[in-house]
């Protein structure tokens, strides 16, 4: 592939990334959002990665890395405007070693 390819990639990325944080900003207003357009910008960005190759891929990983970062974000910020109660952290969860002594 050639870098013309990586670039379009990379430009998907950051559509990605910005419609994440848009989605993000409004659920934090309480507006309920569409994300059927993420669902196919995701899936394009995975096929372009393929199609490039290993090594023009690889450039990739930091922009790939900060989309999973922010996705991961918008899921729990689904998950708290679904129920404020499925924000608590693993930390808050009861493990089930049972009583420590």
């Amino acid at each position: 592939m050639s870098e013309t390819s990586a670039e379009r990639v990379r430009q998907e990325l950051e559509k990605a990334a910005s419609l994440v944080g848009t989605a993000r900003r409004l659920l934090a207003t309480g507006t309920m959002v569409d994300l059927a357009a993420l669902d196919g910008k995701v899936r394009k960005i995975c096929r372009g990665v393929v199609d490039l190759g290993r090594v023009q891929g690889q450039r990739l990983m930091p922009e790939m890395e900060a989309l999973i970062v922010d996705l991961d974000l918008l899921a729990a910020a689904i998950r708290e405007s679904a129920d404020p109660r499925a924000a608590r952290t693993a930390s808050d969860v009861p493990s089930d070693r049972g009583p420590e002594t």
